[in-house]
């Protein structure tokens, strides 16, 4: 398969086509980009939740997103990540969702899109298991801090899917909290997160470390070191999140 060339998903002959088969497809064609299929719930009206171009009501949300260094291997070989223009990652994210979105017979919308603001981390926690960390950063019990969400994937078919499981936060149980005593700017604390020390800290020969490697606090989890990201992974969205507030 090409770099850029969206994974095949089946066109959905009608929005009666098998709910299953639906979501196997989906989920299919975001492995072979290093995506996840994370959940998903049943929207109510006051989600609010735009229809379909089809005219008909959004039934379905699927979170789509990333754990691990998965996702870069496929995305660092892209067009997208080559060409120098802005914006790569979401600009190849949008590529392939879209396409998959539009063959299952939906749409997708993204927490990078201007307006209007989508309530991620909300859905997230309404799709599976993630809680808050002290580092504001939604914790996963399996993945850690390493992970994201990259679209939201809304269709017609009423998938069924499961109840959420029942599972704990596991900062709850974490008594060292390495997170919160990492960080050399002193940018973490029980009152949230400085955003200006961290940006003067990343902006000094001293703060090289963690605008090329990825933020030393967010390291310092011992959760999810399985799917700790490499470096070159951890520094693009470190640089992209300097470039913003810097």
């Amino acid at each position: 398969m090409q770099a850029n060339s969206a994974p095949t998903v089946p066109q959905a002959a009608s929005h009666a086509a098998p709910a299953q088969i639906t979501a196997q497809h989906i989920t299919q064609a975001l492995t072979a980009l290093g995506l996840l299929l994370r959940g998903g719930f049943n929207p109510l009206p006051a989600d609010a939740l735009p229809e379909l171009p089809d005219g008909q009501a959004v039934a379905t949300l699927l979170m789509v997103g990333n754990a691990g260094p998965a996702m870069w291997r496929a995305f660092s070989a892209s067009p997208q990540a080559l060409d120098g223009q802005p914006h790569p990652l979401n600009r190849w994210t949008r590529h392939h969702i879209d396409a998959i979105a539009h063959a299952a017979g939906g749409m997708a919308l993204y927490p990078f899109d201007a307006t209007p603001v989508w309530p991620f981390q909300r859905w997230a926690a309404r799709a599976e298991p993630v809680f808050a960390s002290p580092l504001g950063l939604l914790i996963h019990p399996q993945y850690g801090l390493w992970h994201a969400y990259r679209a939201a994937i809304l269709v017609t078919p009423d998938l069924h899917l499961p109840t959420l499981a029942h599972s704990t936060n596991p900062c709850a149980t974490c008594a060292d909290q390495p997170c919160l005593s990492t960080c050399p700017a002193n940018a973490f604390s029980s009152s949230g997160y400085d955003v200006p020390a961290c940006a003067s800290h990343l902006a000094l020969p001293v703060g090289h470390n963690c605008l090329g490697s990825g933020c030393l606090a967010r390291r310092a989890c011992p959760v999810g070191a399985d799917y700790a990201q490499a470096a070159a992974q951890n520094g693009f969205h470190m640089q992209a999140f300097f470039r913003a507030v810097g």
